[in-house]
């Protein structure tokens, strides 16, 4: 089967030559356009990164936006069948967008949505140099967790944010994934948002902002606890 080439927006970094890569991925019925906005509440703490936002490869049945694969429920199953499929599309993209900038894959983070946070665990989690962070907001994970050979130092510091009245993706999918990431040996960050359906809540965003550059810095751990970074009152 012949490998899909995916495309979408693109912004370059805010001051020099482009240190680390940034990709997006948006979930499903949306697009690229969807999600490149949110480089804009982190450019200035990130002002030698580049961004991109892929548009899946695929157009929603009757819709407008893109999905990464057909969603007719959540379901475990269909979900881990799903990310298997569009893993070595997104997979290709990011080798590519890393060469196009002439950057090592160490020097990429993943950014997901929903449906891309589903795909940014799967793939992020499997590559063979490992990312230097994930950040998946109201997402879950789909299937297991691969073996890390290492006591999770594999594993890339990992931020997953939902909101506690999401009604698409119900918010004990945060702590199913936080769990098992946490066994694997991931140090993983976790933000339930008040009052937040199916979305990204602005302290969410802003704790991405700074996640982001604590792990591109180099400053995160790759091992060790599973912790709130928001507590409710």
């Amino acid at each position: 089967m012949t490998q899909q080439t995916l495309s979408g927006p693109t912004l370059a970094p805010a001051r020099g030559t482009a240190s680390h890569l940034v990709v997006m991925v948006h979930g499903y019925g949306a697009d690229g356009q969807d999600l490149i906005g949110l480089a804009d509440h982190w450019r200035q703490m990130l002002p030698s990164v580049a961004f991109c936002a892929p548009n899946a490869p695929s157009r929603v049945p009757g819709g407008p936006g893109y999905q990464w694969f057909p969603i007719t429920r959540i379901d475990p199953h269909e979900m881990k069948k799903g990310v298997e499929t569009a893993g070595p599309a997104l997979d290709a993209f990011l080798d590519a967008e890393l060469e196009r900038l002439g950057l090592s894959p160490d020097r990429l983070a993943l950014v997901g949505f929903s449906q891309g946070t589903m795909l940014s665990l799967h793939v992020g989690l499997r590559r063979k140099v490992p990312p230097a962070a994930i950040v998946g907001f109201s997402g879950l994970l789909a299937g297991p967790v691969p073996a890390s050979g290492d006591d999770g130092a594999k594993i890339p510091p990992i931020l997953l944010t939902h909101g506690d009245s999401d009604s698409v993706i119900p918010p004990q999918a945060m702590f199913q994934a936080a769990g098992q990431l946490g066994l694997a040996g991931a140090a993983v960050q976790w933000h339930l948002a008040p009052g937040m359906g199916h979305g990204i809540d602005p302290q969410g965003l802003m704790m991405a902002g700074l996640f982001l550059n604590q792990a591109l810095g180099g400053l995160l751990a790759r091992s060790g606890e599973t912790r709130c970074i928001y507590k409710l009152s």
